[in-house]
């Protein structure tokens, strides 16, 4: 992961993200439905590259079948998408600031 943070890196300083990339991302987290992800969950043989699991976190399946999805947390992104849809430029910056940070933290 730290090959794709420091790709992150130079997209963020060589401008490939721009701001309205980061917003409608956001967007998308933040109002997308989950659908995809619950059929992951209930179908046997779920072909994956047809599914948009984009708001999947983490997937367990025990020995019983028992299966447990999460999600991201949308009021995250919600609060995200607010500080950076604002008219504060300072917030955007930030928030590349911390993707990127959390990027090369993985």
């Amino acid at each position: 992961m730290e090959k794709e943070g420091k790709t992150l890196t130079q997209r963020i300083r060589s401008g490939q993200i721009r701001r309205e990339d980061v917003t409608r991302r956001l967007a998308e987290l933040a109002f997308g439905k989950a659908n995809d992800c619950v059929r992951l969950a209930l179908e046997d043989e779920p072909e994956l590259s047809r599914l948009d699991l984009s708001l999947l976190s983490e997937v367990k399946r025990n020995e019983k079948g028992t299966v447990e999805i999460k999600l991201i947390d949308r009021l995250k992104a919600l609060e995200q998408l607010a500080q950076a849809a604002g008219d504060n430029q300072d917030g955007a910056q930030e928030f590349l600031r911390a993707l990127q940070e959390s990027g090369e933290s993985q």
